[in-house]
């Protein structure tokens, strides 16, 4: 039988790194009635750090009761989740293109960090690793943002940008992991699917 994960995650890309590493992975979606949205909710006075890690628990429980719930056969459950903070400040995803350029407007010419938390279930087995990456955007001016956002890329997206997309012609330098910026730092991913078994 060939190993899988179960991914809940909507994000393609979070598949495709997956697929990078060689691990298959079946969806592990929400239901129609769930509100996986009101998971992502922030708490007054968060951190970045304690934000991300909190909301990647909060989806790994609900897959997990998802996977019990379908009665599917057990295999290691895999959650994600991506922040970007400048300071203290949390960028989630933008709620419109307004919001989008606002965000953008405020990255530009700053260093802000890029946290990604993943956390693997398998059985009562839990782990879970959190990447901090830094990156810094070159000046934007109100144009290039209109146009990056006219674009369609940065909805969806936590900070309002797709690293791997057209913002690139604006960043000047990355520390960190490249494919945690993206959404899921495999460095550490590998380290925790290891650790549930897989061999990778």
């Amino acid at each position: 039988m060939t190993e899988f994960i179960y991914l809940a995650s909507q994000s393609p890309r979070r598949r495709q790194l997956l697929e990078q590493l060689g691990v298959s992975c079946e969806l592990l979606l929400a239901d129609a009635g769930e509100d996986s949205e009101a998971l992502e909710a922030v708490l007054g006075g968060e951190s970045p750090t304690a934000y991300v890690q909190r909301v990647t628990q909060l989806k790994l429980d609900a897959a997990v009761a998802r996977l019990k719930k379908r009665g599917l056969p057990s295999a290691p459950v895999l959650c994600s989740d991506t922040t970007v903070a400048l300071g203290r400040r949390i960028y989630g995803k933008p709620e419109d293109e307004a919001d989008a350029a606002r965000m953008l407007g405020e990255l530009a010419g700053t260093t802000h960090r890029v946290l990604t938390a993943v956390a693997v279930q398998l059985g009562r087995k839990r782990v879970q690793s959190l990447s901090v990456s830094r990156v810094t955007f070159a000046p934007m001016s109100r144009a290039q943002i209109r146009a990056y956002v006219a674009s369609g890329e940065p909805m969806g997206k936590a900070g309002a940008y797709a690293v791997q997309g057209r913002v690139a012609m604006f960043i000047s330098h990355i520390s960190g992991s490249y494919s945690g910026i993206m959404g899921l730092p495999l460095h550490e991913t590998a380290g925790l699917l290891r650790a549930a078994g897989l061999k990778i």
